[in-house]
């Protein structure tokens, strides 16, 4: 077994490289923090797709599902047997929050990929809002 020795200049030189930084990001300062807007801005429009969908699919609710009320259905049952699959019997407790995850996380992975973000443009920064999930 060969152990090569390393350095302060190599792990020096290391960690320089460590801040470089591809392209510009654009940050916003709020109090003392600072925030990666881009991420905050898609992050709100994907939550504003998902609260609009469900208010628009059951905000008549049938006793009979139909249309959207049926595909949200599906999708939460889903959601609830693949939670109870893995989890156990004592799956109860964590399922809205399995849900609230797994729905922000895939409709953030497809609006990367179906959503024309690179039309928006932002000052400073790349230029253009990309999705939350490509960041």
């Amino acid at each position: 077994m060969n152990i090569t020795p390393c350095s302060i200049k190599t792990l020096k030189g290391l960690y320089d490289i460590s801040g470089v930084e591809v392209g510009q990001h654009f940050y916003w300062q709020i109090g003392g923090f600072q925030i990666h807007a881009q991420v905050l801005i898609t992050s709100w429009f994907i939550i504003t797709i998902l609260l609009g969908s469900v208010i628009i699919a059951v905000r008549n609710p049938q006793t009979i599902s139909i249309d959207g009320q049926n595909f949200f259905k599906y999708v939460l049952e889903f959601i609830r047997d693949l939670s109870k699959t893995q989890i156990g019997e004592e799956y109860g407790l964590w399922v809205p929050f399995i849900r609230t995850m797994f729905l922000f996380i895939f409709v953030s992975n497809w609006s990367g990929a179906l959503l024309p973000w690179k039309i928006i443009e932002l000052p400073h920064g790349e230029g253009k809002l990309i999705a939350g999930s490509n960041t």
